[in-house]
């Protein structure tokens, strides 16, 4: 049996000899690549923090004390100490375990949402909790976040309070794996770093500041040294952004090497305040494929062959894709529009428009919040931005989209990536709340594109409205089968027509060939139906009353959230205009979704064809018999 297999708590990781660690970090890398090219997952950023993962359990007490994971993606590692290996078969399956820190499966995982950059803010939250309850003496709290991480500005905000409190201690570790690393630095680092981080260093410091003061020329002397030495720290700690704001920084630290992390994490933990430390690490690290791809798709992969990192499927057209090319083919044709990405310029598709314009794409990193504001000062500028970013983080920058863009009438276009059931992601991936928030704001037009023909049509549409923001958005995955209109009708696509005027089915965005297998089952039931495709779904198309009023029952079909989604803004709608058509909505509850594939997850909430269709069959019923017993 290997090492690896042996070890069931961070216990057990403990009792490992030091001279066997290097072996167990080979195994743990073995192991990664073939469960995770069976399943699908976060690969190489997994494959980078095998050595910190392993010196972080070695050196603190989990769960005694609490580790935060930014961006919980590189927590593969962490599980497989926690007592998780032998369930590694089930990664992100249904009922199987998470790709992100999960509380249900560990005492050990405390952060589940896995949005980057909020790691800080949880781990100043716990120490202040500790300290009130006064067991901060006794536990330590430790926050992992990556380099990406601290480009986003809620790390800051985090920082600033962190390092207000010096007496709080607070472990930050860095994963770094933006740059490479020089062995030679990370030693002399963490020598110079064991001195500033010494209890009598300190000290001394604070009795020099507080004597020299007193006497007549003590100021300029006292200037004099502490000039000195921040010379001396900017020479040799090159990080002192971070010690100006009053945390101890120690490193680099090449985070490879398990022994010398061990170290740097020992001088951190005796240390009594917060402590920054800076671990160097190679994503991928130990798997070859990882290691030659430029494209990032080893952050995160689906299934592929082990030997040769390539996908075991073929890849099929996808949403991402088509929007890709689209916006290609219109910076061709327009020098004013520019696109912004929050560090997803491969995954939103807008590394081809980079490739192509390189001076017109802006990657902030992973700040919302500030790409969507700085959009809005684009648009002023005369440019027309279009802002690429997974629906789910749509969240982040809403006061943002609100008052800076809407407020302003900018003309700005958000185009949502992965809006919808995203499935093996989990629960914070879900992109369910879009067209919820979308709601509320003022001067908001709002598209969802049913194929790939629409998507072009739609994008197109938006980026020539110049007085307001237009949001498109689409699911993840291969794009639907192509659903042509049998007409278009004062901007409402029918889609299909089947018997009386009994049911209006409101197909919104790529439900539309779900909606269309829901008709025929109706159908064959006698039980006519029309269905449409308003295509922008705010404002909505004013024939959409004239059709609700001709109609016995409406049934609005979307992927987002019942709570506020689409079908509240039609009922809102049509009660505006004295119409009171009975309505059926189906859609998302109001619940967070577990992991699993998406049609697993449509089939446990009820978005099938099968149960919609029923649904819709005995509310007709219901319908029908009211009829009667007023008749009689």
């Amino acid at each position: 049996m290997g090492i690896l297999q042996s070890i069931n708590s961070p216990t057990d990781l403990k009792k490992i000899p030091a001279a066997q660690i290097p072996t167990l970090a080979k195994e743990v890398r073995e192991f990664l690549i073939d469960r995770v090219s069976k399943t699908g997952g976060h690969l190489g950023p997994n494959l980078g923090v095998v050595e910190l993962t392993i010196a972080i359990h070695r050196v603190f007490d989990s769960p005694k004390d609490s580790i935060v994971w930014d961006t919980g993606h590189q927590s593969y590692v962490h599980k497989m100490f926690t007592g998780r290996l032998d369930k590694f078969n089930e990664l992100r399956k249904k009922d199987g375990i998470s790709g992100y820190p999960a509380r249900g499966e560990s005492a050990h995982d405390i952060v589940e949402n896995s949005h980057a950059s909020t790691a800080l803010s949880w781990a100043d939250g716990i120490a202040r909790a500790y300290e009130q309850t006064g067991e901060l003496k006794d536990r330590h709290v430790v926050a992992v976040v990556g380099d990406g991480s601290l480009t986003g500005g809620m790390s800051w905000e985090a920082l600033n309070n962190i390092a207000s409190q010096t007496h709080r201690p607070l472990v930050i570790i860095v994963n770094d794996n933006g740059r490479s690393y020089s062995p030679t630095i990370g030693g002399l680092s963490t020598h110079l770093a064991s001195l500033r981080t010494n209890d009598m260093y300190e000290k001394v410091l604070d009795w020099g500041k507080e004597t020299l003061l007193k006497s007549p020329m003590g100021r300029p002397v006292f200037e004099a040294l502490h000039g000195m030495k921040k010379g001396i720290k900017d020479v040799f700690a090159p990080q002192g952004l971070f010690e100006d704001l009053g945390l101890k920084y120690l490193g680099p630290v090449d985070g490879h090497d398990e022994d010398l992390i061990e170290n740097a994490l020992q001088v951190a933990k005796r240390f009594n305040g917060p402590v920054m430390v800076h671990v160097i690490t190679e994503k991928g690290k130990g798997y070859a494929p990882a290691l030659e791809d430029e494209a990032e798709k080893f952050h995160a992969t689906g299934i592929i062959n082990p030997s040769t990192g390539k996908p075991v499927n073929a890849s099929a057209t996808t949403w991402t894709s088509v929007f890709s090319d689209e916006l290609v083919a219109i910076g061709k044709e327009r020098k004013d529009i520019v696109a912004l990405t929050a560090a997803m310029l491969g995954p939103t598709g807008l590394d081809k428009f980079a490739q192509q314009f390189p001076d017109r794409i802006f990657d902030v990193g992973i700040a919302e919040q500030h790409a969507t504001t700085s959009a809005a000062g684009m648009a002023f500028g005369g440019l027309h931005p279009v802002v690429a970013i997974y629906a789910t983080f749509l969240n982040r920058a809403f006061d943002q989209l609100l008052l800076d863009v809407a407020l302003h009438n900018a003309g700005v276009t958000f185009v949502l990536d992965r809006a919808g059931i995203t499935g093996d992601d989990g629960a914070s991936h879900n992109g369910m709340w879009d067209l919820s928030i979308l709601q509320v704001v003022p001067n908001l037009m709002l598209s969802a594109p049913r194929d790939a023909s629409t998507l072009r049509e739609l994008l197109r549409e938006s980026v020539v409205v110049k007085d307001r923001p237009t949001v498109l958005r689409f699911p993840k995955g291969a794009i639907a089968q192509p659903v042509p209109a049998q007409e278009r009708i004062e901007g409402i696509d029918i889609l299909n027509k089947k018997g009386e005027e009994d049911v209006l089915l409101v197909s919104i965005g790529a439900m539309a060939n779900l909606a269309l297998d829901v008709a025929q089952r109706l159908s064959d039931q006698g039980v006519g139906v029309t269905v449409i495709d308003p295509r922008w779904i705010k404002p909505l198309p004013n024939y959409l009353s004239i059709l609700a009023a001709k109609h016995r029952l409406i049934a609005v079909v979307e992927d987002n959230s019942k709570s506020g989604g689409v079908a509240a803004g039609i009922s809102q709608f049509l009660r505006d205009k004295n119409i009171y058509t009975p309505q059926r909505d189906f859609g998302i509850p109001e619940k967070f979704l577990n992991h699993g594939t998406r049609a697993q997850i449509m089939s446990e909430i009820g978005l099938t064809a099968q149960d919609i269709s029923r649904e819709i069959i005995e509310a007709v019923a219901r319908l029908d018999n009211a009829f009667s017993e007023r008749k009689n």
